[in-house]
């Protein structure tokens, strides 16, 4: 986030909030921001901003805005899960997949930004709720980087298990199906079928494989037809023709799709970078739309930049 944000042209970054890291230089924190920042972290809030970024813990960006008066008229864009769902964020926050919610975004004053397996499967099914033609079970499995369980050790997250190696977590179970079905309701309302979703540790660092199936009685050429309708105003997601790989997607904001027909089953594989689509990219991106910016602006930089 921080790089996206030095980066970004209409861009300024008045301070960055840490208790653990005040006083200290982001860049001898974050290492790989040497030489672009001299940015030093601080204990303290301003209200001298447009626009406040959450980049902290899941639960902890509601205790967060519980315990500290953030001025009126600053947007605030989330990206923990505490106000995906509407139980938990109401009228006041917008869901804030572009792809879905775009002109509500744009008028929002406060984001929720969705989780990136939320984003790679939500963007494989939205052409297909937006016609009301989810109507069967769907299946997914999805396998993602190590990043995209943080930066706190754990037994699964230390090199030496991680590499060469791969592992299901919380099949059938994983919080983001919450947020997925919110999605798929609000195109499709009354949907109700079962979504198998078993997701997977990778052996590699960044990106997000979603590779999804249903039955379906549209052909190959009306199914891709159908998505290349739905993306055609789309700045970030686009469908291939042909098949597509992590490499494409990876240190991009990009999600790529590529359908398939096969026999009575449609075949949907979704790629994104987890942090960026999938997390800190998205989160720019929505920034561009409430502020009225090029929906692009700051994200389409070299990979190097990220």
């Amino acid at each position: 986030m921080i790089r996206l944000l030095i980066n970004h042209p209409s861009v300024e970054i008045t301070f960055i909030h840490s208790q653990s890291n005040a006083g200290n230089l982001v860049s001898d924190v974050h290492t790989d921001l040497f030489g672009d920042t001299d940015l030093v972290f601080t204990d303290q809030l301003s209200d001298d901003i447009d626009v406040l970024f959450l980049c902290v813990g899941h639960g902890t960006a509601k205790d967060f805005l519980s315990n500290n008066m953030i001025k009126s008229g600053i947007k605030i864009i989330d990206l923990s899960q505490d106000f995906r769902l509407y139980k938990n964020g109401g009228d006041d926050w917008v869901y804030g997949l572009p792809e879905l919610n775009r002109n509500r975004i744009q008028r929002a004053n406060y984001v929720a930004n969705p989780g990136c397996f939320a984003t790679s499967i939500q963007l494989a099914l939205l052409p297909l709720a937006a016609k009301g033609l989810l109507k069967n079970e769907v299946h997914i499995n999805a396998t993602t980087g190590s990043t995209g369980a943080g930066q706190s050790l754990s037994a699964t997250s230390h090199f030496s298990w991680r590499n060469n190696n791969m592992s299901v977590y919380k099949a059938f179970d994983h919080q983001h199906l919450n947020e997925i079905k919110e999605s798929i309701a609000q195109l499709q309302p009354g949907f109700s079928h079962p979504i198998n979703f078993i997701p997977q540790r990778g052996d590699f660092t960044r990106g997000i494989m979603a590779a999804i199936y249903l039955e379906s009685d549209l052909t190959e050429e009306e199914a891709r037809s159908m998505y290349n309708n739905y993306y055609a105003e789309c700045a970030f997601t686009h469908v291939s023709a042909k098949n597509i790989d992590l490499k494409q997607v990876v240190n991009t904001n990009k999600c790529l799709l590529h359908v398939e027909k096969h026999g009575n089953k449609l075949f949907i594989v979704s790629m994104i970078d987890n942090l960026l689509k999938g997390a800190s990219g998205q989160a720019v991106q929505n920034m561009n739309l409430m502020f009225g910016l090029p929906e692009s602006e700051g994200l389409r930089l070299k990979a190097s930049a990220f």
